[in-house]
């Protein structure tokens, strides 16, 4: 009896299994077909449009920008200033060769950078070197 009763549970543990597995696969016709939705939702842009942003992107000019000079600025304002100049790619670095990592950027002093100041493309990475406030650069 004990044998059927295990064998019985076994069967519907592995029917129930299976059931779960198989609803996963869902390809009724209940889900919106979203393509088809946001296709017919958006408007058709003008092509003489389009047609110039593909011209201002084939160009392959970066857009250039002046990079501010930020050096004995704080770590956080320097990194506003270049943002504010148009410059997002912002690494920092501790100056002294420790390795530390600057948590609260208010608390640093910037000794340097790169590139140094002037005109350069927007998209350039700009390295500031900083140590703690206090310490000489």
């Amino acid at each position: 009896m004990r044998t059927r009763a295990a064998a019985a549970a076994l069967a519907a543990a592995a029917l129930l299994t299976l059931t779960a597995c198989e609803g996963t696969a869902d390809t009724s016709s209940s889900k919106p077909d979203t393509t088809a939705e946001q296709s017919s939702d958006r408007p058709a842009k003008d092509t003489a449009e389009s047609d110039a942003a593909a011209e201002d992107t084939d160009t392959g000019e970066a857009e250039t920008a002046e990079l501010p000079d930020v050096v004995g600025m704080d770590l956080q304002a320097a990194q506003d200033e270049a943002q504010a100049a148009g410059f997002y790619v912002l690494d920092d670095q501790d100056a002294s060769g420790q390795k530390r990592l600057q948590v609260f950027d208010r608390n640093w002093t910037v000794c340097s950078q790169e590139p140094q100041p002037g005109t350069h493309p927007t998209d350039t990475p700009v390295t500031l070197f900083a140590v703690k406030d206090g310490e000489s650069c």
